[in-house]
């Protein structure tokens, strides 16, 4: 496997951990899936500093290396993964799961359970498979870089998602959303877009 691909694979696994947020909604409700994403984001705005400023990490496992030398390796060995996987623009910027948790309380807070839990999964499942399926089958590209068949696995993915959850109507409809806004990686970042736009659209649906 080329190491553009496995770095794409080990960055998609770790955006797969977004799935804990819909599962956390079917199992536990939404007042609990409030509390779980809001306590996620405030550990991420913590952690946030010791990624992007260059030297507080260092200075951190200095002061580890006195008080407890044996877990210096192991911050060094998540340093590395961490590093593998960041875009370009993260490395000194908000990273995306900043944006995808806040985009999670969002529409966790203000949609409907079927639409909350459609937009994440959707979104979360939609842009692992876009990026992997691109990136290792991707023979019809745009000048985006993006491809065909990686925004058809995306679409095909969020029918598969919604359509068991309000039909399929919607499920083609906001597939559809979700992979527009993939393609054209929306403002301020995907991971924000994403699940925003997906849940719009179906809030919207659910009016006609």
């Amino acid at each position: 496997m080329p190491d553009g691909i496995k770095t794409e694979v080990k960055r998609k696994a770790l955006h797969l951990t977004g799935l804990t947020v819909p599962a956390f909604y079917v199992l536990f409700g939404r007042e609990l899936t409030l509390t779980f994403v809001a306590l996620a984001f405030v550990l991420f705005v913590v952690l946030e500093p010791f990624r992007i400023i260059e030297g507080l990490s260092d200075r951190i496992k200095v002061r580890l290396k006195i008080i407890r030398p044996e877990m210096v390796s192991g911050v060094e060995v998540i340093e590395k993964h961490i590093k593998e996987i960041e875009r370009s623009h993260e490395r000194n910027g908000i990273g995306a799961h900043i944006y995808f948790s806040v985009a999670s309380l969002v529409i966790v807070y203000f949609f409907s359970e079927e639409i909350a839990i459609a937009s994440i999964t959707v979104a979360t499942i939609g842009d692992a498979l876009a990026a992997i399926v691109g990136k290792s089958f991707g023979k019809h590209r745009f000048s985006n870089g993006k491809s065909l068949e990686g925004s058809l696995a995306y679409f095909l993915s969020g029918v598969i998602v919604i359509a068991p959850l309000m039909g399929l109507t919607a499920a083609l409809i906001g597939s559809l959303a979700g992979t527009i806004a993939e393609f054209y990686e929306l403002p301020p970042d995907d991971n924000f877009s994403n699940q925003l736009a997906i849940a719009v659209v179906l809030y919207l649906l659910t009016l006609l």
